[in-house]
């Protein structure tokens, strides 16, 4: 099996992706690519066996019928910088492998969200997990800012004057906040990292973790167009129907609607 090239997936290999407002992901390396995964599928010896646009089809042939273990040929390892409450979030993704920094090791920075005015808002009446569509007053938005800050402002000189007297760091850490920022190294295979993106990008997702999923997404569309392509295509702008809709559209369309022979209803 052929190594692996991507001149465009190289160019963005350290590139530090700021997110939020101190956070960052970079792609700190990657194993193969579309070529993988088509070889995988075809188990077969090398590249030029077939087309391109063949290759694209296949790609999309089994993205669409969920043949998804080819996909597991791909590997990423990330860099990121984020909230700890975004990571508590991240980690229910089992399927990664991850190292994260330890404040039992290290002297924990002074770093601390503070989300922009406009993401201040308040509880949504009809996702109950997540913020209204509707900007609060700007007076309030800078009140609660200024809540946070003066909050991190408190605990963060606590914990440093912890620190300066030596008391053991597992013990001063204890009381900061999950606003304050972590940083991991965080791998995971192509098939499990197109599951993530999918759900947090989705709009039930918090928005804090859906901005770093957006940089996510780039970062495998440089690395594998025609799977993000595909991926596009068949699971963010498509949709599933349970057996009792597919029944329903296929007699709104009739039998013999193009539809309705294409998926073989």
């Amino acid at each position: 099996m052929a190594h692996s090239k991507n001149p465009e997936a190289e160019k963005i290999l350290d590139k530090e992706y700021k997110v939020l407002d101190k956070g960052f992901v970079r792609l700190v390396d990657f194993m193969g690519g579309d070529d993988r995964i088509v070889q995988s599928a075809r188990v077969s010896y090398g590249e030029g066996t077939k087309s391109v646009r063949e290759d694209k089809r296949l790609i999309a042939y089994l993205l669409r019928n969920e043949h998804m273990s080819p996909f597991e040929q791909v590997v990423f390892t990330f860099h990121i910088k984020m909230p700890i409450f975004v990571a508590r979030q991240w980690v229910r993704h089992r399927t990664a492998r991850m190292n994260e920094i330890s404040g039992r090791y290290s002297v924990m920075n002074d770093d601390f969200y503070v989300p922009a005015p406009e993401n201040v808002r308040a509880q949504s009446k009809r996702n109950m997990q997540g913020r209204a569509d509707e900007a609060l007053e700007p007076a309030l938005q800078q009140e609660v800012i200024d809540y946070l800050n003066q909050d991190y402002d408190f605990v963060y000189s606590h914990y440093q004057k912890m620190i300066d007297k030596d008391i053991t760091r597992e013990l001063a850490r204890i009381n900061l906040p999950l606003s304050l920022y972590t940083e991991m190294y965080w791998q995971m295979d192509l098939r499990n990292l197109l599951n993530f993106i999918r759900l947090r990008l989705d709009w039930h997702a918090q928005f804090e973790i859906r901005e770093y999923a957006k940089v996510l997404a780039e970062m495998v569309k440089a690395v594998t167009p025609y799977t993000w392509e595909a991926f596009e295509n068949y699971s963010l702008g498509g949709t599933r129907l349970s057996q009792e809709q597919l029944e329903k559209l296929k007699s709104a369309l009739g039998p013999d609607h193009e539809l309705v022979k294409e998926l073989k209803l």
